[in-house]
């Protein structure tokens, strides 16, 4: 299939195929190789991944990869604050469709802690993730219409924190009124410099969310995918 052509910054590359399945196993063939890399490297290995439908045929497809799963750490991008079982977990879609397999074997670290609210959870996420060595290895990141990545929307009060490369903090509360769900989400500066990061998309409506985000790339406020829109990245998009 021929490849967009989207104006992206120099030294991201682009890989398209005309099927979501296909998309999926090139991403996690390159995903499961950064991570057996890092494996003969160091004792634990990074993975962190985003919810939604689109990353479910990368999950089921990753799940299987001969790998040391016992020594890699999973996390997600950011989690909606609602019970694990929930329909609108991403922990249960996680548990679900990638820990499974040789998968299971993996450590899952859950964002989602025990309080009401993302605020009253706050530090026990944080304590969740304090011992992640950064950068982290692999970052599979999606993009909502409006531009944003993880739990950082346009419309959150706490973006400007989460969002700021000098943000102190891993993770951040996001209480964005155009969604049902308060959320919590790996900042910016966590998110950022990954030695493997991924933007998996699927559908022409995302593409065309990506050209509105590459027509004014300093814009971060605005669409904060723009934010991750830098050499090293690696698209992978299909139909």
């Amino acid at each position: 299939m021929k490849t967009p052509d989207l104006g992206l910054p120099a030294g991201v590359e682009v890989h398209v195929d005309d099927t979501p399945d296909q998309v999926a196993l090139a991403l996690a063939d390159a995903a499961a190789e950064v991570l057996a890399s890092r494996l003969e490297q160091a004792e634990r290995a990074s993975l962190v991944v985003s919810g939604g439908s689109t990353p479910l045929p990368f999950f089921k497809a990753l799940a299987q990869k001969s790998l040391a799963w016992s020594r890699v750490d999973v996390l997600l991008a950011d989690e909606r604050w609602v019970p694990e079982d929930h329909p609108d977990s991403n922990t249960r879609l996680v548990k679900a469709s990638l820990l499974q397999g040789p998968a299971a074997a993996a450590r899952y670290l859950s964002l989602k802690q025990p309080g009401d609210t993302p605020a009253e959870g706050l530090a026990a996420a944080s304590a969740a993730v304090a011992d992640l060595e950064l950068p982290l290895d692999v970052v599979i990141l999606g993009m909502g219409n409006d531009g944003h990545t993880a739990s950082l929307f346009p419309d959150a009060p706490e973006l400007a924190h989460a969002l700021s490369a000098a943000c102190p903090d891993r993770v951040a509360p996001a209480s964005p009124p155009s969604q049902s769900q308060r959320r919590i989400t790996l900042t910016r500066p966590v998110l950022q410099g990954a030695r493997f990061t991924a933007l998996h998309l699927k559908g022409q409506d995302k593409l065309d969310t990506l050209q509105r985000a590459l027509a004014e790339p300093d814009n971060l406020a605005a669409m904060p995918i723009r934010a991750f829109l830098t050499p090293g990245l690696s698209l992978f998009w299909s139909p």
